[in-house]
């Protein structure tokens, strides 16, 4: 059995902390007021108000006071809660690998996951009152409305919100702010109350009398745990006089003097003591000697073989005790009691959701929301709130949804985690029913709609579970699903894991051995199928993984072939799952041999940096590998970040942001941006950045990187939001469609986080001369951009570029060039992907230019590449592209077709690339699009949208309205048959200057489909 202790130590900040391992933070539980009711328990009269009373931090306003009587039934509050929902969905992340498209809010939460939201929220408000006798006020709701507003770190995104609930102030603060608020009082009064935890105490205070000794102490009814300390400033060769794997230490963890002296302090101030003048009071306890150079007081009262007195904490009852002392070393045990978590406490205390609404009397303020609605400041740090924040922890894991940040798992071991909302700056717990066991060193992914996690250990250095379980996490319904266990990889942690699409990989790790086995997880099907070891890299830890759209990549780590001499490595391999076979990745200038590096993944290259090697190597090298020539080029060192392990790295679209790490006891709180176009290093500001730390997680919210968590001087549930933004990146694209006086010009632009003008220079020679008109861009992310171009002179050849301005500057992409066609020639064709796919029916695309001459254009489409049917002939003319369409029908039902476009002219014939499609079942669930709205007036227009009814009779209509929770609907409309047909409905009564959402719906026995939203704004 392989035991491994982290390089720096897993430093212990307290004796509490090693056996912290199931923190509990509770689910996010939205409240409303609701009709007074006789208390349940006369509150404690040491419990002080919690959360906000007046008006702190108020802001300036956007409208005035309206003093008013209202109510919400429980289906305006439903209605509410999708809306907000619907916002948070459309941020959502939906990843580019999945070859599905981003299904609407409908499939993936249920009415009844609505109705369950809106439930716990009533239930959580209801306890607040009757337990405590804390209903929420007016002015508590006025303040966290404001602090939102203030304090928010996406300003569009809480408009958006604002403006989904109707820019009413009431709504807002019953269904957005006294949500947050009443989640932070219950867990804050809970958490301590001792009218629900007594019992628990006295029964742990009653179990540590009778069981004094540590040997006793695994017969309580408490989880028992230990940890061994040694204090060493050698490295773990000097320590086993040789060189030793990072895998086999000693079983212990290992701090320099100051760490070890900060530890025994804490250790000491946990038994009550820790002054000199105690020693004489436990002479009598076995101290051993001790070293000289060992923290003089504290050591020595420590007394070895007694326990402790019990502590508590948010989620335990706890004692500790010093099961041995010898020179540099402490071993420790530690037993703890749960307290019952405050959700399931809440299942039986408040059976009864109130459904009856008392009408509420309040006096609101619309917030200004504070913040501009430009980027934030480039190079900056703004540190994350810690209201409601997850315990303090490192090893754990993070994935970015879109719009919230999900944290989870990690050391103490815990099965907790919260999702941060930079838009509101606030936590929310995330579910713990069904949860995976509390761990260590998992791994997580975003599907676009789940977070899986998989893998990792618990307890460290003795009886360690490595763990063949995880969980699917969906934030919108915040529960889990446990992943089968069936053909799922053997137990082990410090694995990877990748997101294809469609599947999760996870590879290597670390366990019973060093393995060079993984899996590939389906979660549309909850099952396992191994990845092929045929060819498969040495097995190995500590490495990293990155996925390239079609292969993933692994390098580096600590292990080999040969588990009895394991070393660090810097080979790698390809894996493609296709194929399911693997590829070795050139060592010829790779980077040199090393572990806890980082990696990411360009679009096009792999890049590799820091990590360490040898214990006291740490490298500030790097490289960046290309897998379509297989070849490493290395990057940059002058600038670059201090060597370091343990650190993070995110891919920003243009730059790696390179954070934290440490290197033996120095932890850092700086980083570095790498441009890879330019080879070049920049330093991250250390104003305001968080404190140094390792084994922290970062993600990329397309604008800021999101680091938290982690240890350096303590463990941490701190985290801080560094700001990326600055001038525009370009990429100067081959031009498309090139006829003979006309061409399409392409690019990419990154705006870089700021408002973006993009445009082409184009000519006849690099002074350009002539510019395309100009265009705005906005986000983080390269994004295509295209215009076509005429009037220009036949056989000629064309200089072009792309030009983007932002607020930090002007960028020019690279030249290209192009030559025009002749004035006439054989025709020039490409084959578009067919559209309006039904079960018997389709429509062919293409796109011809002709040349200069009369041209007959038409498609060959049939079962095989021979084809053997021909669509009517079109004649076109002219020297620009022009769109071709043909509909076919009497095809059959879940059938492959191939297709291509054929034109001729009296200079020759051209034949596009043949193309598939399948047709659709003979009946099913109605197929729909939703279309742009027409005839837009002050106070009317047209809905348009096409529907296949899929072979069943089919009613269809219109819902819309002012948010995405619509409110409206058409008449009702039917449609039979097996083809797309138009629908449109005239609505009327509109408000002038206002912005509508719509959408189609369709229903028949096969079930129901919904529309895209779509939006148009009366004049």
């Amino acid at each position: 059995m392989k035991t491994k202790t982290k390089i720096n130590a897993y430093i212990l900040r307290s004796s509490a902390a090693a056996l912290l391992f199931s923190c509990m933070i509770v689910a996010l539980s939205w409240a409303i007021n609701v009709p007074n009711h006789p208390a349940k328990f006369a509150a404690p009269q040491d419990n002080t108000a919690l959360g906000v009373n007046g008006h702190e931090s108020a802001s300036s306003v956007a409208s005035p006071r309206i003093q008013r009587d209202r109510t919400l039934t429980f289906a305006d509050r439903v209605a509410y809660q999708r809306a907000i929902e619907e916002v948070y969905w459309q941020h959502r992340i939906w990843p580019k690998e999945r070859p599905d498209p981003k299904p609407s809010l409908d499939t993936v939460m249920t009415q009844a996951q609505l109705e369950r939201k809106v439930s716990d929220y009533l239930r959580n408000s209801q306890a607040l009152e009757d337990y405590w006798q804390r209903p929420i006020t007016p002015d508590q709701l006025q303040a966290e409305m404001e602090r939102m507003a203030n304090h928010t770190k996406q300003p569009a995104v809480l408009r958006e919100i604002f403006a989904a609930l109707g820019n009413d102030a009431f709504v807002i603060a019953e269904c957005l702010a006294r949500p947050v608020l009443a989640e932070r009082l219950i867990t804050e009064l809970y958490a301590h109350d001792q009218r629900f935890h007594g019992e628990l105490k006295r029964r742990a205070e009653d179990e540590l009398r009778t069981h004094r000794s540590v040997r006793q102490m695994k017969q309580t009814s408490g989880m028992y745990t230990e940890m061994e300390w040694i204090k060493s400033e050698r490295t773990p060769d000097q320590d086993k006089g040789g060189s030793v794997s990072p895998g086999d230490d000693g079983k212990a963890v290992k701090m320099s003097s100051s760490e070890w002296q900060e530890s025994v302090q804490k250790l000491a101030k946990d038994f009550g003591f820790g002054v000199r003048r105690h020693v004489a009071a436990f002479e009598s306890a076995g101290m051993s000697a001790h070293s000289q150079n060992a923290a003089p007081g504290e050591y020595e009262i420590l007394p070895a073989g007694k326990v402790g007195p019990l502590q508590e904490d948010d989620e335990h009852y706890y004692a500790v005790a010093v099961t041995k002392k010898s020179q540099d070393g402490l071993k420790l045990a530690t037993i703890a009691w749960l307290k019952e978590p405050l959700r399931s406490w809440l299942d039986k205390a408040e059976a009864q959701v109130p459904v009856t609404l008392a009408a509420v009397s309040a006096d609101y303020t619309l917030p200004e929301i504070g913040s501009p609605s430009v980027a934030c400041t480039d190079d900056t740090w703004t540190p994350t709130s810690l209201t409601n924040a997850p315990t303090a922890r490192e090893f754990h894991t993070a994935v970015w949804t879109g719009s919230e940040m999900i944290v989870w798992g990690g050391f103490p071991y815990s099965n907790t985690g919260g999702r941060y909302n930079p838009s509101t700056d606030t936590w929310v717990a995330t579910s713990t029913t069904h949860a995976p066991a509390g761990r260590e060193s998992q791994t997580a992914v975003w599907t676009g709609s789940e977070m899986i996690v998989w893998g990792g250990v618990r307890g460290r250095n003795y009886n360690q579970q490595y763990l063949s379980t995880g969980g699917r996490y969906n934030p919108s319904t915040n529960s889990w699903v446990a992943t089968s266990t069936t053909n799922a990889p053997a137990g082990r942690y410090d694995h990877t894991a990748v997101w294809t699409g469609s599947e999760m990989i996870v590879w290597g790790g670390v366990g019973s051995d060093y393995f060079n086995t993984g899996g590939r997880y389906n979660p549309n099907t909850n099952s396992w199928t191994a990845t092929s070891t045929t060819h498969a890299p040495a097995g190995r830890y500590d490495h990293t993984a990155v996925w390239t759209g079609s292969e993933m990549i692994v390098w580096g780590g600590y292990g080999g072939a040969n588990p009895a001499n394991p070393r660090f490595l810097n080979t790698g391999y390809r894996y493609n799952p296709s194929t399911d076979s693997w590829t070795a990745t050139s060592t010829t200038n790779a980077p040199t041999a090393r572990y806890r590096h980082t990696a990411v993944w360009t679009g096009t290259k792999m890049i590799v940096w820091g990590g360490s090697e040898y214990y006291n190597i740490y490298d500030n090298t790097g490289g960046r590998y290309n897998p379509t020539t297989n070849s490493w080029t290395a990057t940059s060192t002058a600038n670059a970040p201090t060597g370091r392990a343990g650190h993070t790295a995110r891919w920003t679209g243009s730059e790696m942001i390179v954070w934290g790490g440490a290197a033996l006891t120095n932890f850092f709180n700086t980083g570095g941006r790498y441009s890879p176009s330019m080879d070049t290093w920049t330093a991250t500001s250390t104003t305001n950045a968080p404190t140094g730390r390792q084994d922290h997680t970062a993600v990329w919210t397309g604008s800021e990187m999101i680091v938290w968590g982690g240890v350096g001087s303590d463990y941490f549930n701190t985290g801080g939001r560094y700001c990326a933004n600055g001038p525009p990146l370009v990429i100067t694209n081959p031009a498309t469609l090139i006829a003979s006086f006309s061409a399409t010009l392409i690019g990419s632009v990154n705006p870089h986080g700021l408002t973006t003008t993009v445009y082409f220079q184009y000519g006849t020679t690099t002074s350009y001369g002539s510019t395309t008109a100009s265009r705005t861009k906005t986000g983080n992310t390269y994004q295509n951009v295209s215009v076509n171009i005429n009037g220009l002179s036949v056989s000629t050849t064309y200089h072009f570029r792309i030009v983007a301005t932002n607020s930090a500057g002007t960028r020019y992409g690279s030249d290209r060039t192009f030559t025009t066609l002749s004035a006439a020639g054989p025709p020039v064709v490409t084959t578009n992907p067919a559209t309006l796919v039904a079960g018997f029916s389709a429509t062919l695309n293409g796109s011809v230019d002709p040349h200069g001459l009369t041209t007959t254009v038409y498609f060959q489409y049939g079962t095989t590449t021979s084809y053997g049917l021909t669509t009517a002939i079109q004649s076109k003319t002219g020297n620009t592209y022009q769109n071709v369409v043909a509909t076919i029908g009497s095809l059959t039902a879940s059938t492959t077709y191939h297709f291509r476009i054929v034109a001729t002219n009296s200079a020759g014939t051209r034949y596009g690339s043949d193309r598939t499609f399948t047709t659709l079942s003979a009946t099913g669930a109605p197929v729909v699009i939703t279309n742009p709205a027409t005839n837009v007036t002050s106070s009317s227009a047209t809905l348009n949208a096409s529907v296949d009814p899929h072979g069943l009779t089919t009613t269809v209509y219109f819902q819309y309205g002012t948010t995405t929770s619509y409110g409206h609907t058409t008449a009702n409309q039917t449609k039979t048959g097996n083809t797309y047909q138009n629908v449109s409905a005239n609505i009327s009564g509109l408000t002038g200057s206002t912005t509508y959402h719509f959408r189609i719906v369709a229903t028949n026995s096969a079930g129901t489909s919904y529309g895209g939203d779509r939006t148009f704004t009366t004049h």
